[in-house]
């Protein structure tokens, strides 16, 4: 995968998942799926409220990693 959502790092001392997800409205299921990288997609509407929550800037969520080359 491409795209990190580096939320973890963002939270770390500012408040719990369980809090983001209550400011957000985000289940904290999805907001799993989001630190995991397991997420297919993610709307504007929820960079929004991540980034309102965290007072960010959708960069500051979003890291382009590019793949590795597969090796044989």
């Amino acid at each position: 995968m491409a795209i990190v959502i580096n939320i973890d790092k963002l939270i770390l001392r500012r408040m719990t998942s369980r809090e983001l997800a209550q400011r957000t409205g985000i289940t904290e299921a999805n907001l799993s799926i989001l630190k995991t990288g397991k997420a297919k997609a993610l709307r504007l509407t929820t960079l929004n409220a991540l980034c309102q929550a965290l007072d960010c800037q959708p960069g500051d969520l979003l890291e382009y990693v590019p793949d590795s080359p597969e090796t044989d």
